[in-house]
């Protein structure tokens, strides 16, 4: 009988051995400890970025993300897709997000898309951000937010106290020469220069739009904060017409004071 014993002793250590060997192969073939992989990251524009893509929905929306709505082509021209995903139903968003910060300076993006006609629940956003929700950020979106009877042209100074009224500015606009804008804006201590125009310029011809904010230097952060660039769903409600939508961005870049 203490032969047997022992013999059930041994297997149920050599079966608990051979789990644990399991785990450890299947952690080290990156099956159980996806987790702690790096995120995926891009290069465009001479930068890298950060590629959102978590397991469960988030803000803003909140949404479901997928890496793979997002790309470089052949040209270096960065894709950002709002697609339906086949398999699951649901709708999936693309952001990605530069490693580096970025301060004081001009802040420039090359757009391809109909920014004047997008549906009211979609939103493409150019901006930077500290990651605290409700201050230190600079947003250029393009957006109506679920109501029709919005503009499509949003410019917002989120404060660096929170709790602060943001400043903001709205405009509807066309777009008669095509699809192709560069939206910009000049970032300094104590103002916020924002300037949308047609076509492919390094200079200010062809602005369409344009808003000064200015305040004291305790509402306009200074804090050096990474840039986003995101296309998503307004309280993730899909889009009204059952469409997908694909943003083209050209080109991004950065000139420091």
């Amino acid at each position: 009988m203490k032969k047997i014993c022992c013999l059930l002793t041994f297997a149920l250590i050599a079966v608990g051995y051979g789990h644990n060997c399991l785990a450890a192969a299947r952690i080290d073939s990156g099956l159980i400890a996806s987790k702690k992989l790096p995120a995926a990251t891009i290069s465009f524009s001479g930068y890298t970025w950060n590629v959102k893509a978590p397991a469960e929905p988030q803000g803003p929306g909140p949404n479901v993300w997928s890496a793979a709505n997002v790309y470089v082509d052949n040209e270096g021209s960065l894709h950002l897709k709002l697609a339906k995903n086949a398999t699951t139903g649901k709708w999936e968003c693309a952001e990605v997000s530069t490693s580096e910060k970025f301060g004081e300076g001009t802040y420039q993006w090359q757009v391809e898309g109909p920014l004047a006609t997008l549906d009211k629940n979609i939103v493409l956003g150019l901006f930077n951000y500290s990651g605290r929700d409700g201050s230190d950020e600079m947003d250029m979106e393009f957006a109506q937010w679920g109501d029709s009877n919005n503009p499509h042209l949003n410019y917002t100074i989120w404060p660096v106290d929170k709790g602060t009224n943001k400043a903001y500015y709205t405009a509807n606009f066309t777009m008669p020469g095509g699809t192709y804008t560069t939206q910009r804006f000049i970032r300094k201590a104590k103002s916020v220069t924002f300037k949308s125009l047609y076509g492919f310029v390094d200079n200010d011809n062809n602005v369409f739009d344009s808003k000064t904010f200015k305040s004291p230097a305790s509402s306009i952060s200074t804090e050096p904060m990474p840039v986003y660039i995101n296309l998503w769903l307004y309280n993730g409600q899909a889009p009204t017409d059952g469409k997908g939508m694909e943003i083209v961005i050209h080109s991004f870049k950065f000139i420091p004071l």
